[in-house]
């Protein structure tokens, strides 16, 4: 029998977008529970609140062989007022917080959206360990902020930095440099 030399695996890539399939849904509140709820603590039975019905939510899909395989990451973004959005409950799995960009890709699809939908403002609460992520990619600081218990510092993105991104379920597809699950920072 000949032995073939070990390899890493490496994942074709990602896709990010907006939620549209049953599935996708369910991954993304089923993170957002292993993230919010068991690991991190701030909340005690569930995240899920009124937002949920009217938001957009947004995914970061594994994919094998080129097919949606689970959800690694996902968002959601709501319109407060007339042009005002927010971003809330960004999250990536444990598991793939050290593959290139999940978080960062999020953040620009959320943005993008919201600006083709007629943002003039977009805020979010972020918790203070990402702060420096959300700085470099064009995001103010505003204020800190007590949210649910915890520190945050409320932040708004520079819009012209996110071009608007006109079909957020098509999204796009996201080839990391090296997609193998490892351990890493919270993103």
């Amino acid at each position: 029998m000949i032995e073939l030399e070990p390899r890493q695996f490496h994942c074709p890539g990602y896709y990010i977008r907006a939620a549209s399939k049953r599935f996708e849904a369910e991954g993304a509140s089923r993170l957002r529970h292993r993230v919010f709820v068991t690991e991190q603590g701030i909340f005690d039975t569930h995240d899920r609140d009124d937002i949920d019905l009217i938001a957009t939510h947004l995914v970061a899909l594994s994919t094998y062989a080129h097919e949606a395989d689970q959800v690694v990451g996902t968002v959601r973004i709501h319109e407060e007022a007339p042009g005002l959005w927010w971003g809330s409950r960004l999250a990536v799995a444990s598991d793939f917080r050290a593959v290139s960009r999940l978080g960062t890709e999020l953040i620009r699809l959320a943005v993008r959206t919201a600006n083709a939908r007629g943002c003039t403002r977009f805020l979010a609460h972020v918790q203070m360990q990402n702060v420096a992520l959300f700085e470099r990619l064009h995001w103010q600081s505003l204020e800190e902020v007590t949210f649910h218990g915890a520190p945050h510092m409320k932040m708004q993105a520079d819009l012209a930095a996110y071009p608007p991104c006109d079909d957020p379920v098509a999204g796009w597809y996201h080839r990391a440099a090296a997609c193998a699950p490892q351990g890493g920072a919270r993103v």
